[in-house]
């Protein structure tokens, strides 16, 4: 990485720096009053690059709060729908985790898949299927071929032990086909379960058809929509968005600074280079409030929401519950461009209630802080469906 001196960099505020995150993420102005469209939709996601998806589902499934965030309520089916029209605009592959990406991203991460089918960058426990167990992947995918869509449980003998991360041989192969691209998710069902398929039966040939870029072009094009979905950025920041590493991301990188679509700049307050995204602007006006997803890309690097906010923020889930600090599901509580309070939360789907289980204010929160969270909260039992039970703290 080259080094540059303090003649080549330009001073940014710490404050204009949090005002060109936030417009980038599409939190610049937010005003949610209006029926959201699915047209908005595809905004948001494009703006962010992807949304991240997770299996905890305490209060809603990892892939809608992004939307929710940014622009209000709206029907999660129309959001589902949106993702299985054909021809796909979108597909699930390894982003920043399990991903829905749009559908354009595929030819920039066959590095990926190239590399896990070698058996390299994937769990431990995948790593025989590209080895001395290929043959049983392989077996697998030609049943698939020959039968169509599968699922693990489709496939398994016997139920695997119970437990999160207990899986089948079934499932271990399925997911080292997906991994390497042998197969694509043609969607997930109601129990969040992955279901597989070919993916020239899944993807559009328009797609599968375009060239490969070497892993050098690759990670350049997905560090630069990293950085027009991060606005500024430190190198760490932009490897995290894609999760990308290797000599191939620091030449990269190299390479957006020459061609101009990133500049190097210093921020105020930051220890490390920082990089501005091309024309990437500081939204005047953060006004509004939103409750943030633990998987929202906005705050999902927790050293750059550290640095942006000052805001220290941990996911609690997998801490053991007499040591944890805040709580088991706890989401920020943005309000007019800073970060002022975490709420911990938990939808009784029984009783249709959202419960709110802890709220901590930070010392700079203003005074309106718990009346505008606790609007949030009532739009959020709406949006959820818990309105009934109401929030209860």
């Amino acid at each position: 990485m080259a080094i540059y001196t303090s003649r080549t960099r330009t001073d940014i505020s710490g404050a204009k720096a949090r005002r060109i995150a936030l417009t980038a993420q599409g939190f610049n102005n937010l005003s949610r009053e209006e029926e959201v469209t699915v047209r908005q939709m595809r905004k948001v996601i494009d703006q962010l690059g992807l949304l991240q998806i997770d299996s905890v589902n305490v209060l809603v499934r990892a892939q809608y709060m992004p939307i929710f965030s940014r622009l209000g309520g709206y029907d999660r089916g129309d959001l589902d729908a949106l993702l299985l029209k054909e021809p796909r605009r979108y597909f699930e592959y390894w982003g920043h985790e399990a991903s829905i990406l749009p559908i354009e991203c595929q030819p920039l991460l066959r590095w990926r898949m190239a590399d896990a089918d070698q058996g390299k960058g994937i769990w431990k426990q995948l790593v025989p299927y590209a080895r001395e167990k290929r043959h049983e992947a392989e077996a697998l995918l030609n049943r698939i071929r020959m039968e169509g869509p599968l699922a693990a449980s489709d496939l398994a003998r016997k139920k695997a032990s119970k437990g999160m991360w207990v899986w089948s041989d079934a499932k271990h192969a399925l997911e080292w086909l997906f991994w390497s691209g042998k197969v694509a998710a043609t969607h997930r069902r109601g129990s969040f379960e992955r279901v597989y398929d070919l993916p020239e039966r899944v993807l559009p040939r328009s797609v599968l058809q375009l060239p490969t870029p070497d892993e050098v072009a690759a990670k350049r094009m997905l560090l630069a929509l990293a950085a027009k979905s991060l606005g500024i950025a430190t190198a760490d920041d932009l490897r995290d968005y894609y999760r990308l590493s290797g000599p191939a991301t620091g030449i990269a990188l190299e390479e957006l600074v020459e061609e101009g679509t990133v500049s190097p700049v210093r921020v105020e307050g930051w220890k490390q280079q920082a990089y501005l995204y091309k024309n990437a602007p500081a939204g005047r006006k953060l006004s509004g409030a939103s409750l943030l997803s633990p998987f929202d890309p906005l705050i999902w690097h927790r050293p750059r929401t550290e640095r942006l906010f000052g805001f220290r923020y941990r996911l609690e889930i997998y801490t053991p519950a007499h040591r944890r600090e805040f709580g088991y599901y706890v989401l920020p509580f943005l309000l007019e461009g800073a970060l002022v309070a975490r709420v911990d939360l938990k939808a009784d789907r029984q009783n249709k209630t959202l419960l709110v289980l802890g709220i901590h204010t930070e010392h700079h929160a203003p005074e309106h802080t718990l009346p505008c969270l606790m609007d949030e909260l009532s739009g959020m039992a709406s949006w959820l469906g818990l309105s009934e039970g109401g929030v209860v703290l």
